[in-house]
């Protein structure tokens, strides 16, 4: 079994594409995920599975979308690779405010990113790092001001999904529990 974190795009945002946590760790638990545990609304979980993680993320967003009528981007990363990002925060003076600090989740490399755009972009209080697997951003003067925020997905290439630090944080600490650490 492999220990996975899910992390769903574009569900339970501005009351479109709803899906309910129950519904989702149902959803999981039909496809044999075991000791599924969810995260706040905007889709998170963890839990074990026997299955790949490119064929169990095709099967998740299937079930869904035949279930609710759409389907959502799920990238699924193991858990020691969501802690390896975690862990490669290039920012840590950003945890003192964890809503200020977000994390890009990158589903494939960035091949042909625009950094330039995105450097020229980005406000003078912001610190950003484009790595292979994420996109860190600290910005101190709030996210929901930041013209960069706005701009990631478009200048990197590559979907991603996008989580504060704060949520990170928690899941680090549900993952730390199951696994009695």
């Amino acid at each position: 079994m492999t220990n996975y974190v899910a992390l769903f795009r574009g569900i339970n945002v501005g009351g479109k594409h709803i899906l309910p946590m129950q519904e989702l760790r149902d959803i999981l638990a039909a496809l044999g995920c075991e000791n599924v545990q969810t995260y706040i609304q905007s889709g998170n979980a963890i839990f074990a599975s026997s299955a790949r993680a490119d064929a169990l993320a095709d099967d998740i967003k299937n079930a869904i979308d035949d279930r609710f009528g759409f389907a959502p981007q799920v990238l699924l990363l193991t858990v020691e690779r969501f802690q390896a990002i975690a862990a490669a925060n290039p920012f840590p003076e950003g945890e003192k405010t964890p809503t200020f600090l977000y994390v890009w989740f990158l589903t494939g490399a960035s091949v042909e990113p625009d950094l330039n755009a995105l450097n020229s972009i980005k406000a003078p209080s912001e610190q950003c790092l484009l790595s292979d697997c994420a996109f860190y951003l600290h910005a101190p003067e709030g996210v929901g001001r930041s013209d960069l925020a706005n701009k990631v997905d478009r200048h990197l290439g590559v979907a991603t999904t996008a989580r504060n630090w704060r949520t990170i944080t928690r899941l680090l600490e549900l993952i730390q529990v199951k696994s009695g650490q």
